[in-house]
């Protein structure tokens, strides 16, 4: 949860800075020129279509896209995991989109959380001003840098951050994002993953619908309305279809094209499109470190290892990505 009330912005401010929390779905991604930013997905309210103690279904009438946007998320017995489907109808052209969990670091001692994701081709800090000093917002990391390491970032000043260990850089607002390695019969999904005090949260998805994976590291880089300097140690952790978190009009221009990334998938008016992914928590031994993997154990199970090489296993079903 941000750390101010819907009460305390103005009304001017999208629907989705007021209630700035949890999880939402962004569709498309990024600031719009004549719609919210992240869509009406992440702003306007959805209707209840149907639910049950482990079942909550809504729907949502998307003005902009003309699409019929449905959210199912489901509990299954036994297992700590929350299956998340999206269900896209009625669409037409090519859209960015995304799923942006904001994960709270606020309880965690400097630099004690870890942070991972799954293997990645190469990773990349955003090419301008995600946070831009004329609107009293400050980043820390070298604007465009690449890299093939979260421990070894390239920092504006000639250092490297490591950006698996948070909280950490407090003031700066930062964005980057990696590109997945494709799906092999041993990995058949993607992962991230934030070991925090005792547990770990982790998420998993198909990358063929999720290509990409984006961390926006908010630590108090904002200091206009209604950031205020006071959104510290958050981090959205976002599986995307996307150029970082420009607009879909950038990312219809296929900014990573020479690279064979998608920014944008083709949506069709007489298809339905599912986008699944999994979030979870499992209860990891001290000193587990972070994540290093995450693989099938058999049906509905993972192995999750850990840099200390200690290993937790998790009954989730990753099959429900694919």
């Amino acid at each position: 949860m941000a750390p101010w009330l819907p009460g305390e912005i103005e009304d001017s401010m999208p629907v989705l800075l007021k209630v700035l929390r949890g999880d939402f779905l962004c569709f498309p991604f990024g600031p719009q020129e004549k719609a919210p930013p992240h869509g009406a997905s992440a702003n306007a309210t959805w209707k209840i279509v149907a639910g049950g103690d482990n079942l909550l279904h809504l729907g949502l009438d998307d003005p902009d896209s003309g699409a019929w946007v449905e959210k199912l998320l489901t509990l299954r017995d036994g297992e700590s995991a929350i299956y998340c489907e999206h269900r896209i109808s009625g669409a037409a052209g090519r859209y960015s989109y995304g799923n942006h969990p904001v994960i709270d670091f606020t309880s965690m001692p400097e630099g004690s959380a870890r942070v991972s994701v799954s293997p990645f081709r190469f990773g990349m800090v955003y090419p301008g001003f995600f946070a831009n000093p004329v609107n009293r917002e400050y980043g820390i990391l070298k604007q465009g840098a690449r890299f093939t390491d979260l421990r070894e970032v390239p920092l504006a000043t000639g250092e490297n951050a490591d950006l698996t260990a948070y909280p950490a850089r407090q003031g700066f607002e930062d964005l980057v994002m990696m590109v997945n390695e494709p799906a092999t019969l041993e990995q058949p999904f993607a992962w991230s993953a934030a070991v925090m005090d005792g547990y770990l949260w982790f998420s998993l998805k198909n990358a063929a619908d999720f290509p990409s994976t984006i961390l926006w590291i908010s630590n108090g880089g904002r200091h206009s309305a209604p950031w205020n300097g006071r959104h510290l140690g958050r981090m959205g952790i976002e599986e995307v279809c996307s150029f970082f978190a420009d607009s879909v009009d950038i990312s219809r221009q296929d900014p990573l094209a020479a690279d064979g990334v998608p920014t944008t998938r083709e949506f069709r008016k007489d298809e339905t499109v599912s986008l699944r992914l999994v979030q979870a928590v499992a209860a990891v031994p001290e000193k587990f470190g972070r994540v290093t993997s995450i693989v099938p154990a058999g049906p509905g199970k993972v192995v999750i290892t850990g840099e200390s090489g200690a290993t937790v296993e998790s009954a989730v079903d990753w099959n429900f990505v694919l």
